[in-house]
Formats: structure tokens, sequence, C-alpha cells
């Protein structure tokens, strides 16, 4: 018995900033020479996001490039030129009062669509790698949703952007158990660990990332029910532990993105599927429809390079990507909402890359 996805719901923060906008943000909070900035503007547009989902108000945004203070925001920059933001203990205060709201408004589009009473889930599963708190977003969703008490939970924190994977192998586990309906829901204000000063790793990842939440509800799958969990899958890359990381810092989660990234997933990656497909019995010819976590638009072309694949095999990820940015770990769950609702061709594979640097899978079918 495995998971059968039944329907995703997704959810954004009501303010958005457009690239060009990040852009002139960047150059006020990351670049204090003309020289540090002359590589910025290639560097966003190079994205291909339009815009993103952000946590702050419009009206920080707008301190931020007029210089001015209306916000009285603690995320203004000080003039210091040794400022690094706000501590991390503030930035998780905001994450605090934000993250649970997000997650709840994902939950109840999905819920909805489902059309499932909230006491009849068995199971909760929560996904996140951007703040911490306890009680945390398992308790905040049990009494906002309405859910039973004795629901089952499970946190999976810290794992970065193939987080909803893990998730997502969670909850096919406990679809094994007969009668299980399980919600499962990542939620991710990467904003808040906006990174002060100039680093170009961390200005990559002030590039890209963004904020949004995505929750999915599932049941014990009946035989040859679409979208079920067929299985899932998990590879260390060689040689990549300092590839890519996720640390905590005095002043916000401090991400770091090596340049072989993309080197490293087009060398090792192809390997490892061709493997555990084919043990499957699928085979990477078997794979009908992909989606693709975005870590950037480099990793979609290694992607695409070493799997062979067709220029509009990850058009879906690069409009997930265009539309909202990298979202880390509800990004896939975006990706798949859309493929669901074109009824793309099946099985599709999931795929996602995290610290370690950790290459995830999930093959539905």
């Amino acid at each position: 018995m495995s998971l059968a996805i039944h329907r995703i719901g997704i959810a954004v923060p009501p303010e958005t900033i457009s690239q060009d906008d990040g852009l002139q943000v960047a150059r006020a909070l990351a670049a204090a020479t003309p020289e540090q900035e002359t590589w910025l503007p290639g560097m966003y547009k190079g994205t291909g996001i339009r815009s993103r989902g952000i946590s702050f108000s419009s009206q920080l945004v707008c301190d931020v490039l007029e210089g001015t203070r209306l916000s009285d925001s603690p995320f203004l920059p000080t003039g210091d030129p040794t400022d690094r933001g706000p501590s991390t203990g503030i930035r998780l205060q905001y994450y605090a009062q934000l993250a649970p709201p997000l997650a709840l408004t994902a939950c109840r589009e999905a819920i909805a669509a489902a059309d499932v009473e909230p006491a009849a889930f068995t199971h909760l599963i929560t996904v996140s790698c951007t703040g911490f708190m306890a009680p945390g977003l398992d308790r905040y969703l049990t009494f906002a949703l309405g859910l039973r008490p004795t629901i089952e939970r499970t946190q999976v924190g810290f794992m970065g952007c193939h987080g909803a994977i893990n998730g997502l192998r969670v909850a096919n586990a406990l679809a094994c158990q007969p009668g299980s309906r399980v919600l499962l829901c990542a939620v991710e204000l990467c904003s808040l660990h906006y990174h002060y000063s100039y680093n170009p790793s961390k200005m990559i990842a002030n590039a890209i990332f963004a904020d949004g939440a995505a929750a999915l509800v599932g049941h014990s799958a009946k035989d040859h029910e679409p979208w079920r969990v067929l299985a899932t899958g998990s590879c260390y890359i060689p040689n990549s532990e300092d590839a890519m990381t996720w640390t905590i810092g005095d002043n916000g989660f401090e991400m770091t993105l090596a340049r072989n990234v993309p080197g490293l997933i087009a060398r090792h990656l192809r390997p490892w599927l061709e493997d555990w497909l084919g043990r499957l019995g699928v085979g990477l010819d078997g794979v009908r429809s992909w989606a693709v976590h975005p870590g950037g638009p480099k990793i979609l072309v290694a992607v695409e390079e070493a799997l062979q694949l067709k220029p509009t095999a990850l058009a879906t990820s690069r409009e997930v990507f265009a539309d909202h940015g990298n979202m880390s770990s509800p990004t896939v769950l975006f990706i798949l909402r859309r493929l669901m609702e074109q009824q793309a061709a099946r099985p599709c594979l999931m795929l996602g890359f995290g610290p370690g640097l950790v290459a995830e899978a999930a093959l539905v079918g």
C-alpha cells in the first residue's frame, strides 16, 4: 500500500518583489563599492525570475530603496559598514509570527479542494528549514484547522530544498497503515535570512530565494489510483560536503552555494538514477514527466544535460521558478500541483537537491 496524492494547496505572501527592485536592494545592502556591484545586473537578469513572494512589507522595500525609515523595521540598514542585519533571534521572531498563517492558508486550500473533514486526518507532517519554534507548526495547525488532538505528528526540519520529498517519504510510509489520511505542509520564509554585506555565494542566494507554503492531502492508495507514490530514493553525491551548506549564524541562517554544484550534479546524477530506476523496472526512458526543484537556472540545465532531456521536459519547473523564485521545500509541490492540473503523463519523477550534497527523488505514478 502507498500514498495517493489527492490535492495540493499553495500559498504565497501578499507582498512580492520584482527582480529589478531586488537588484536595487542588493546594491543597497550587499555591495559597498561600484566594483562589487558590477556583476549583479547580469546575475539577477540571468535568474529568469519575474517576481518573488517576500514576508516584508512594501514600505520596508521602499525605505531601503529611498533611504527613508517609515517602516521602523529592524531589517533596515543602519549605515554602519559592519552592519549584518538583525540578529538570528529577531529573524526567528518574525518566522514565528508569519510562517504559521501562511502554512494555514495552504492547508485550508488543500483540505477544501479534497473535501475532507479535518477530524478525518490521522497524521500531520510539517516541513521547514527557515525557522524553529516549540510548540511548533504542528500544534498551531492542529488547533487552527480543527484536527484531532490525538493526530500523529512528524516534523522534517532543516533539510533544505528537498525537505518536501523527505516529508513525502514519511507520508508514504505512514500510508501503509490502512485507513491513513495524511496532511503534509511545507512552509519557508527564506527572505528572513537575507545576507547583508558582500559575499558572492550568499548574494546568489539573495537573488533567487523566496517565501511560500504548500500543503498536500493524501491517503492510503487503492490499486491503480493515479498520482500515487511508487518509490522514493536518496543519494549522497561524492566529494560534495562543502558544495551546498545551510548553517546558523549570528545574523540569520547562511546559505552557501559553490560554483561546482551544477557540475557535480551533471557528473553524478545519471548513474544513480539509471541504477535506481532500473531496479524499479522503469528506467530513465520510462519517466513521462518531471518535477525538478529549480535550485537555480544552472541546476536545471545540469539536470537536462546529465539526463539528455528534451527542451520542454522542465518547462513547468522553469515556469514556477519564474513566477515564485526558489521557495526552498514547498517549490517542488508547486511544480507537482501544476503537472497534476495539466494532467501530465505519468510516471512523474520528483527531484530535489539539498545540503550534503544530496539528491532526493520520488517516483509518482
